[in-house]
């Protein structure tokens, strides 16, 4: 390759490049071992163990190729890590790659290996984040590494964060950055990161590996629900009971059936895997198609329609006290577009006598599924896996794409893996004995490489 980016095909490059490649392979497995075994847990509400530690080796691994990291601190030891790489144009546009260094908590007690134990078993590297992202970033690290190695540059800059607390909400991770070094992202308006670029294995006319890169998620309404009522003795008629009205609202919510959305970015999804599969889907029985496709199903079985799921509840102090308040809080996700029907709905089911408000609430971001970086990560795919068949896909879920989608960046979701048939990629996202294959990361590496020859 040529500084530019620009394929050497003199005799005997491909034989360097290969061996580039399989250097690049191992590195990105050490470095996901090493990342996993700092415990960056994020429990939220200001609990979590500092991810200083994982920001300094991480530091110290760009540092070593030359690439000047910074690292930034929001609270004591909440730290992330921010790069700007030059490019070859000033005048060309930067590009941002982003993940985050925290990860969920981990049972011991439920897992084959312990979870920090970086342990490589049965072809793959074992532990909490191997999955979500610590394997990306690896990737990433890898790729970054190589091409500084060879003096390889893409045309605009390279931007790169390596962010504290998505686990959370972002406050001490991408939205700090992106408010408090708004500088590094100067010049930024796309980027990639987390969730995307997997391949899941689909019956068909023939092999097909279907590769969800995502354009968008569902946006974010954290609520924490109130109901206000006349405390007194528990033996006594309580007419005006806050717990009753909060459980009937939690209840109208949990049982509340949302109506299917189509919105562009899943008709996109929807059309892709029609056309990949040899298939029609039938989009008024959206939910038996899901089950009829299997794990493609899965891409859009979450993405069709709003959601609000009630995860905790709170109130009383004693059997025989009927409390004053109660209280409830809702995980909300709604689909581009739908924000307002979402919280009209949500305002409807709580009734007269239940106030909400907002513990997050961020917009549901989206990118061009039809522009020039969407195909050239699709071209990517295509060049190391020829039964591949990218399609456009939606997150129900949320990243720090949110963070960066509110300066003006649009994120896409790939972190490229080649998965074997059976390996529950979607259950492994905060789930026991979470593990990334060492093929996986050998070839997210090389067709991270070969994104980055388009930039």
């Amino acid at each position: 390759m040529g500084a530019a980016g620009v394929r050497d095909d003199r005799p005997g490059a491909a034989a360097v490049r290969e061996a580039a490649a399989e250097r690049a392979a191992a590195e990105a497995a050490a470095i996901c071992a090493d990342l996993i075994r700092f415990d960056t847990t994020n429990r939220g509400e200001g609990v979590a163990h500092p991810e200083r530690p994982a920001a300094e080796h991480v530091a110290g691994l760009l540092d070593d190729a030359g690439a000047a990291p910074e690292i930034v601190e929001s609270e004591p030891g909440r730290a992330s890590v921010l790069a700007r790489v030059p490019g070859t144009d000033p005048s060309a546009p930067a590009f941002l790659i982003h993940g985050h260094l925290d990860v969920v908590p981990a049972d011991p007690s439920e897992w084959t290996v312990p979870p920090f134990s970086g342990e490589v078993r049965d072809g793959c590297v074992w532990g909490r984040g191997a999955v979500d992202m610590k394997g990306s970033l690896a990737m990433t690290l890898a790729t970054v590494r190589r091409r500084l190695r060879e003096g390889r540059r893409t045309r605009g800059d390279l931007v790169l964060a390596f962010l504290a607390d998505e686990e959370c909400t972002g406050d001490l991770g991408s939205r700090y950055v992106a408010r408090e070094h708004r500088a590094y992202f100067e010049g930024c308006t796309e980027a990639i990161s987390e969730s995307g670029g997997f391949s899941v294995t689909a019956a068909g006319p023939a092999a097909t590996r279907i590769y969800p890169i995502a354009t968008g998620e569902r946006g974010t309404a954290w609520m924490r629900l109130t109901a206000r009522g006349t405390a007194g003795h528990g033996s006594k008629p309580a007419p005006d009971n806050a717990v009753a009205e909060i459980a009937h609202a939690v209840s109208r919510i949990a049982s509340h059936e949302w109506p299917v959305r189509l919105t562009p970015g899943v008709r996109a999804l929807l059309d892709g895997l029609a056309d990949a599969l040899g298939t029609t889907i039938d989009h008024d029985r959206l939910d038996a198609e899901a089950a009829r496709l299997g794990g493609a199903g899965r891409l859009f079985a979450g993405t069709i329609r709003n959601s609000a799921n009630p995860t905790r509840l709170d109130a009383g102090y004693k059997v025989n006290v009927v409390p004053g308040t109660a209280s409830a809080e809702v995980d909300g996700r709604y689909l581009p577009g739908t924000g307002e029907e979402f919280l009209a709905t949500i305002d409807r089911l709580l009734g007269p006598k239940v106030t909400r408000e907002f513990i997050n609430h961020e917009r549901a971001p989206a990118a061009d599924p039809a522009g020039a970086t969407f195909a050239a990560l699709a071209g990517a795919l295509r060049a190391e896996d020829p039964l591949a068949r990218p399609v456009p896909y939606v997150m129900s879920g949320g990243t720090d794409a949110k963070s960066f989608d509110a300066i003006g960046i649009k994120s896409f979701g790939f972190a490229p893996l080649l998965l074997e048939p059976g390996l529950d990629y979607f259950g492994m996202f905060h789930g026991v004995d979470e593990r990334v294959p060492l093929d996986g990361l050998a070839f997210g590496t090389r067709v991270l490489d070969r994104f980055l020859d388009t930039r």
